[in-house]
């Protein structure tokens, strides 16, 4: 992202996985934390941790990011996020996706965990293509 500043733009979705534990609360604490201004200190801090996604475990790492716990606690228990999550839940179907992590890149669909280079590779060349259009 850091190289291609400017020429790239990252979107990230909401897709508990229904079959994980834990995955709506952990995605109603991304959600809040994005309210807060830290999406991605959370987002890291879910991945790093995983599967301690409980509920306890959560309010833990919303006062590692000083967030407004308060909030954070109202919000993952009167599930506030529902209905972005709700919202990227249709999308993923629509799309047919049935795996995290998943990427679209113009259109391009990529499932899985893949290294720096892959992707690379398909936003240079998509970049290439956009430049001879």
């Amino acid at each position: 992202m850091k190289e291609l500043e400017g020429k790239v733009k990252l979107v990230v979705k909401f897709f508990p996985y229904r079959y994980r534990d834990h995955a709506r609360i952990a995605a109603e604490a991304a959600v809040e934390a994005w309210r807060q201004g830290k999406f991605a200190e959370m987002h890291e801090l879910l991945i790093k941790k995983s599967p301690k996604l409980d509920r306890e475990s959560l309010i833990a790492y919303a006062k590692e990011l000083n967030l407004n716990v308060e909030k954070f606690i109202k919000a993952i228990d009167n599930m506030e996020g529902a209905d972005i999550i709700e919202r990227d839940l249709k999308l993923a179907k629509e799309l047919d996706l049935y795996v995290t992590p998943a990427f679209f890149i113009n259109g391009i669909k990529v499932l899985g965990v893949r290294d720096a280079d892959y992707f690379k590779n398909i936003i240079f060349r998509e970049l290439e293509n956009a430049k001879q259009r």
